[in-house]
């Protein structure tokens, strides 16, 4: 059998490439559009492929999930704050979920 100390070394070893060749091998500003547009996105996709699943797995009915996401989406699109779209969306799961449990 392995050794875990390999796999915790072999996971550090592959964390810090990723975040030090970027670092040493583009010392220039980076110029093409394209290549910029690409790198503003990726965190927010990153967070939306976190959230969007465990929004709808989270819960103990999978519509209520899917029914917040939707407000959410919705509340963000009309330009509401953070907390506010937060604080709706479990406000959403909530009651939808009751109503289930009701019906």
């Amino acid at each position: 059998m392995h050794s875990p100390y390999i796999y915790i070394l072999c996971m550090a070893a592959v964390t810090y490439l990723i975040r030090v060749l970027p670092l040493t091998l583009i010392r220039k500003p980076i110029k093409n559009k394209i290549i910029r547009s690409f790198l503003y996105y990726v965190p927010y996709v990153t967070l939306a492929v976190m959230t969007f699943p465990a929004m709808i797995q989270a819960t103990e009915f999978s519509i209520a999930g899917a029914i917040a996401l939707v407000a959410a989406i919705l509340l963000a699109y009309f330009g509401k704050g953070l907390l506010f779209v937060a604080v709706s969306s479990c406000a959403v799961v909530f009651v939808v979920e009751l109503i289930i449990r009701l019906l």
